[in-house]
């Protein structure tokens, strides 16, 4: 297969779509696939395009399979093939394709692979059969819940239970291709003066927060002007209010902790002169928040530890302030990670508050008092955000130290929203301010 082809780009995207199946997040499955050699730049971006289209129509092209297919296709790379085919010929109103182009270059790429070879003629089959009977097919799997939205049913039916009245719209969102919101550098710009940047370069785009610029179609890094020079770094306007919100000022003693990719680090130095300390228990994570800071040319504490306890690596001095990124579902953000869905098991919202809990009890001892502590997660089950927020201001009440755990005003619950006019993804905020001596 010539690596510029659809077939290319179809063969890689299925054996994506596979590994996310047995249990990788897609990230790690499309970095798998483009550490070979023979990948071009190209390719790996057809390929992720194909991945997270069919990420999003998993739901819907596992109903027609099941009707168009006796049984689950295998090997699992032939069923990642199928979806993937059945993902582009699902848009009819802006094909990227014609629909023989989708058949004739997966068949191609089943017969170039030695564990689909066998089934080219079964590809053949289905994906006709599909074309031909669409009409009667789409509404008989659009009318169960996986196929109607593409998600689980039990995600759907938790997002029915919290939010009775704006469920079908969260959904909706979470489907969406999400923008590319940028972050600019206020000791380098402001937003105003990088949007006339932006104009000179032809790009449009408009503000959407203090420091928020989002373009108005999506753009690999490398044409983003004065992206490699630290002057805008790519963040959700959502996750841009953190900083804010903790009110930093020159000199503090700040800890963001489950720091990485490095973000809201970012934010926090260009906000002010601090002496921050960025934590995460991945070395790997790490490095990439130092990559971060280098290209912002700021400067962090980075260190490999558990937030849950802090005997390894805290040496007693308490913290200004202290961001808490807690470990979540990230049901949030699934507009931006369509594989969360389908890897996330119902049980798994336990288990994170559970370990969310254990964290911000360890953080809050290191906080001075009259310091500040924000809680940050980017799930929408309240069982992680408010329900999580509350349980920790009634454990720290009081305690036998004198202080207490103040609630402080923060946005609260962010639902994920896309449209013109707003469009972020589904962030919790909850700010503590701790009293007594």
């Amino acid at each position: 297969m010539k690596t510029d082809s659809l077939a290319h780009a179809l063969h890689g995207a299925a054996r994506a779509i596979a590994d996310v199946r047995a249990g990788t997040a897609l990230p790690q499955a499309l970095a798998r696939l483009f550490a070979q050699p023979d990948m071009t730049p190209q390719a790996r971006g057809a390929i992720q395009d194909l991945a997270y289209l069919s990420m999003r129509r998993l739901g819907l092209a596992d109903g027609l399979l099941s009707l168009l297919a006796n049984k689950p296709p295998q090997p699992e790379v032939l069923h990642g093939l199928l979806t993937c085919a059945l993902s582009l010929l699902l848009d009819e109103d802006h094909p990227a394709y014609d629909a023989f182009t989708v058949v004739n270059q997966a068949v191609e790429a089943a017969a170039a692979d030695a564990e689909m070879s066998h089934a080219k003629g079964v590809v053949n089959a289905i994906l006709r059969r599909f074309l031909r009977e669409r009409a009667t097919l789409l509404p008989q799997v659009e009318k169960t819940p996986p196929g109607a939205w593409n998600y689980p049913t039990w995600w759907i039916d938790r997002l029915k239970g919290a939010y009775p009245a704006q469920w079908q719209d969260i959904l909706r969102a979470g489907n969406a291709a999400p923008p590319l919101t940028l972050r600019v550098n206020r000791r380098k710009s402001n937003a105003p003066d990088y949007l006339h940047l932006l104009a000179l370069n032809g790009i449009g785009a408009r503000q959407v927060g203090a420091d928020a610029v989002r373009l108005d179609k999506p753009l690999p890094v490398s044409q983003i002007p004065g992206f490699a020079d630290g002057l805008v770094s790519v963040q959700d306007a959502a996750a841009q209010m953190a900083a804010p919100l903790l009110d930093v000022q020159d000199g503090m003693r700040v800890l963001d902790a489950c720091a990485a990719p490095g973000g809201k680090t970012g934010h926090l130095l260009e906000c002010a002169d601090l002496d921050l300390v960025a934590l995460d228990h991945d070395h790997k994570r790490l490095r990439r928040i130092e990559e971060n800071l280098q290209r912002l040319q700021l400067k962090a504490q980075l260190l490999a530890g558990d937030a849950r306890n802090s005997q390894d690596w805290w040496g007693g001095e308490q913290f200004d302030r202290i961001l808490a990124d807690v470990p979540c579902t990230a049901s949030g953000i699934v507009r931006r990670h369509p594989d969360i869905r389908w890897l996330r098991r119902k049980n798994d919202t336990a288990q994170l508050t559970t370990l969310s809990a254990q964290i911000l009890d360890n953080l809050w001892q290191m906080l001075k008092p009259g310091g500040k502590l924000l809680l940050v997660t980017c799930s929408l089950w309240p069982q992680e955000s408010e329900e999580q927020a509350a349980a920790f201001a009634k454990r720290h009440q009081d305690n036998q130290e004198g202080n207490h755990a103040v609630r402080l005003p923060a946005p609260g619950q962010l639902l994920p929203t896309a449209s013109a006019e707003t469009d972020h993804d589904g962030l919790f905020y909850a700010l503590f301010q701790k009293t007594g001596p």
